[in-house]
């Protein structure tokens, strides 16, 4: 649902204009959980915004100072009559616009802080005098215009919330994030001062998913690489229930987990998707051959992804991802987008951006969330098992072998993840984990085995807990669980001497190793 997707109505929905901040579609699913229908814009496209309920400005990584800083046409914000809402970014300017100013501050400010609430304002009613808000910002605003009326302070006496008129706020905190432990009851109070909202439910969004892949595709063929996990699964369903004409592709690379290939071709069987296996892992694994960086091992596995489907199905005139929005606000790829790249996914390299270019790309699921993913297959009948397996990178092992990728190292990973995973289900903490995994650090390490000296790797272990990938934390495990895995990988897996466990958040770490 985003720049002109174009099936979805876009009479009084929760327009949110894209600054680019990392959490900009976090905006968007909080006004999806609370019911209501939500799309993005950039901000040279609100002249396209035709009757919204309520208008969202997000943050972004720019500083308003700059020449060529993102602007709005404040005429045609304020000519809807609407309520709006400026999020950091979005509050300086809406500050300046209305005749105020900003200015760089001394420090940037990044973490919690405290929200002290002016009382009687609506935007914080039932909110705590005191309730902890998440701040990303280093201009801070600084004259107010006279009509502005400041709302909220923190603990040093700033004014991190303002009020023009009576439907016009700002905050200079991000209420999407979790880590703004009030947040959802702001923007629901936010958004009752809208008189009439769309709705946003997930089986009339399949619905509308399905028309617009009919549309797209018509008579066509589409080719769908499929990998066993939630997303490309749910997309493969999505297309077969479309009724075009699919084929659905699984990509044997060599990277990915024991017994991986039978146990997606089992999954899709119970679907009643056929799907064809392609092996390649010889093609990839020579591919990587000698290769340490990690944004060029992303590239070089995208690509080749392309090339196997194309020579698997020549006569292929469209290209299915299972791409999700985080994959997009990571790799910041569309060519509006005002986010800053944190790394390219697999399904954004530039070959697949060419392959966009020339219409050959369809992405249903490319601003959509894991949860929300997940709340569709549920909707399409997807078995639960397999809803919820646990999210499996699309360059497979690769992005959890830093350096080389070799078979030795390839078969150290799948063995201990074989046993850190099955050890999580046997003491059933396999669902407590949003995702859990175990990786190659590459670099030897001295122990003893038997009464010899070894020099072998160490591998890492790492077990998470998160919404939708774009923050997450580490699952303090049982010590017990913990000592039962690496025991088994110690003694059971050859080539490893050392196991750790991983208790880095998102951020500042991200999920995978690379």
């Amino acid at each position: 649902m985003y720049h002109n997707r174009g099936m979805i109505t876009p009479h009084h929905l929760v327009a949110v204009i894209d600054y680019g901040s990392q959490y900009t579609q976090l905006i968007v699913r909080r006004v999806r959980e609370l019911g209501y229908l939500a799309k993005l814009y950039t901000p040279e496209e609100i002249g396209e915004v035709t009757e919204p309920g309520a208008i969202i400005l997000s943050g972004g990584p720019r500083s308003t100072s700059e020449p060529d800083a993102p602007d709005i046409d404040y005429a045609k914000l304020t000519s809807f009559g609407v309520p709006v809402l400026g999020v950091c970014y979005g509050m300086q300017l809406l500050n300046i616009k209305t005749g105020g100013t900003v200015r760089p501050s001394n420090k940037r400010e990044y973490g919690p802080a405290a929200l002290l609430p002016e009382p009687g304002c609506r935007l914080f009613e039932g909110v705590s005098p005191s309730s902890q808000v998440w701040m990303s910002h280093s201009d801070t605003v600084d004259h107010l215009a006279d009509h502005c009326k400041i709302i909220a302070r923190n603990s040093e006496g700033v004014p991190v919330a303002l009020q023009w008129g009576e439907s016009m706020f700002g905050i200079q905190f991000h209420p999407e994030v979790t880590h703004s432990h009030e947040g959802r009851t702001i923007l629901r109070n936010f958004l009752s001062c809208a008189s009439q909202l769309a709705p946003f439910d997930i089986g009339d969004f399949k619905r509308e998913l399905i028309a617009e892949i009919r549309q797209k595709v018509g008579e066509r063929q589409v080719v769908c690489g499929v990998s066993g996990g939630v997303d490309s699964t749910v997309l493969a369903v999505l297309l077969h229930e479309s009724g075009v004409r699919a084929r659905f592709i699984f990509v044997d690379n060599g990277l990915l987990r024991k017994n991986e290939a039978e146990e997606v071709q089992n999954n899709f069987q119970r679907m009643g998707v056929e799907i064809e296996t392609v092996d390649a892992s010889d093609r990839f694994l020579e591919a990587l051959k000698g290769e340490t960086a990690p944004e060029k091992k992303r590239r070089i596995i995208g690509s080749l992804f392309v090339d196997v489907f194309w020579d698997a199905v020549g006569d292929a005139e469209m290209l299915a991802q299972g791409t999700l929005y985080p994959d997009v606000i990571e790799s910041a790829s569309n060519a509006k987008s005002k986010a800053s790249v944190i790394k390219t996914h697999h399904n954004r390299v530039e070959r697949v951006l060419q392959l966009q270019e020339q219409g050959k790309v369809i992405e249903p699921l490319a601003f959509l969330f894991k949860d929300e993913v997940r709340a569709l297959g549920a909707s399409m009948g997807i078995p639960h098992d397999i809803l919820w397996r646990h999210p499996f990178p699309g360059p497979g092992l690769a992005v959890r072998c830093p350096g080389e990728v070799t078979r030795e190292k390839l078969e150290i990973i799948r063995e201990s993840d074989a046993i850190f995973i099955s050890t999580l289900r046997q003491w059933g903490w396999y669902d407590k984990c949003w995702q859990a995994y175990a990786g190659l650090i590459p670099v030897k390490t001295v122990g003893v085995k038997g009464d010899e000296r070894s020099y072998e790797f160490a591998t890492n272990l790492r077990a998470i807990v998160s919404e939708d990938a774009m923050t997450a934390d580490w699952v303090q495990l049982p010590y017990d669980l913990l000592r039962e895995v690496s025991n088994r990988i110690l003694n059971e897996v050859k080539g490893t001497n050392r196991v750790l466990y991983d208790v880095s958040t998102k951020p500042p770490a991200s999920i995978e190793w690379e």
